[in-house]
């Protein structure tokens, strides 16, 4: 299968389990796989035939920086859920939200959970 792939999309949201992470809010960076056959769009160029790269990124944007969620699991599957209704050639979709800045002690890069979800 074809994939697409959008990288390092990043957006600021108020999810988290944390009263000042509800209020204060925090970055998020999210990466997705779309898997689509991608051959008729690559002989006829049209848009039609594929996914929409900035009307992806805008329900992406519109779950991540919207309604607040307590976990990232919870967000993941939301924006897979929408992706996969908003989309009738998509395959399945693998979603990685990442939480640069977690309010938890120690030394580290991120955190993150990832999901792959398919057509049922």
């Amino acid at each position: 299968m074809d994939k697409i792939y959008m990288n390092q999309l990043a957006f600021y949201g108020y999810h988290g389990v944390f009263e000042e992470e509800n209020k204060l809010g925090q970055r998020f960076i999210v990466d997705l796989v779309l898997h689509i056959d991608l051959n008729k769009a690559g002989k006829t160029d049209d848009l039609q035939a594929t996914i929409n790269y900035g009307d992806a990124y805008k329900r992406v944007k519109e779950i991540v920086e919207g309604k607040p969620y307590n976990l990232l699991e919870a967000v993941a599957e939301t924006i897979a859920a929408e992706l996969l209704s908003a989309y009738d050639q998509l395959q399945d979709c693998t979603v990685k939200v990442i939480k640069p800045d977690p309010p938890i002690p120690g030394h580290y890069q991120s955190v993150a959970v990832e999901i792959t979800r398919s057509r049922s």
